[in-house]
């Protein structure tokens, strides 16, 4: 009987564990861009470093997280469908000769990438849904915004 209590806790701890990794997110830019949705193949493009400039001429510069965070896993599966470190590897390839502007940033926290992506033209994050201020514009994806069903980046 005991065990069978000692085995039911540690499955409710590890579906708590994955359940808070999984979380809402969002994609956000700089309110001066003129993006206001993106396609999954663009979105793709950004997060790889593949897009230079958007339409209006400002330089791309996509934030994120660090890939090895737990609740970036999610991410890194739906749009880059790399593993973590295959993803460390394209973004060290993307900003290379990039000093002054990389295409990608990591950031520490939520509150860092909603702070850049506020302060830098061009710029666009994936970030908590919950972080969100009014210092950035949120972008539809495929069509849908967060918290819509069948938005791309619904973690749970």
């Amino acid at each position: 009987m005991l065990h069978r209590k000692a085995l039911t806790l540690c499955l409710f701890l590890a579906a708590s564990v994955s359940l808070a990794a999984a979380r809402d997110l969002a994609l956000v830019s700089n309110k001066a861009n003129s993006l206001s949705a993106i396609t999954l193949p663009d979105l793709v493009k950004v997060c790889k470093g593949q897009t230079n400039r958007w339409s209006d001429g400002k330089s791309v510069t996509f934030i994120m997280r660090n890939p090895s965070v737990p609740e970036m896993k999610f991410f890194l599966e739906r749009v880059y469908e790399l593993p973590e470190s295959q993803v460390k590897e394209l973004i060290a390839t993307a900003n290379h000769g990039r000093m002054g502007h990389p295409a990608v940033m990591i950031v520490d926290s939520d509150e860092d990438l909603v702070n850049k992506v506020a302060s830098i033209p061009g710029a666009v994050g994936v970030v908590d849904v919950y972080a969100i201020n009014s210092s950035v514009a949120v972008v539809k994806v495929a069509g849908k915004l967060p918290l819509e069903p069948g938005y791309l980046l619904h973690g749970n």
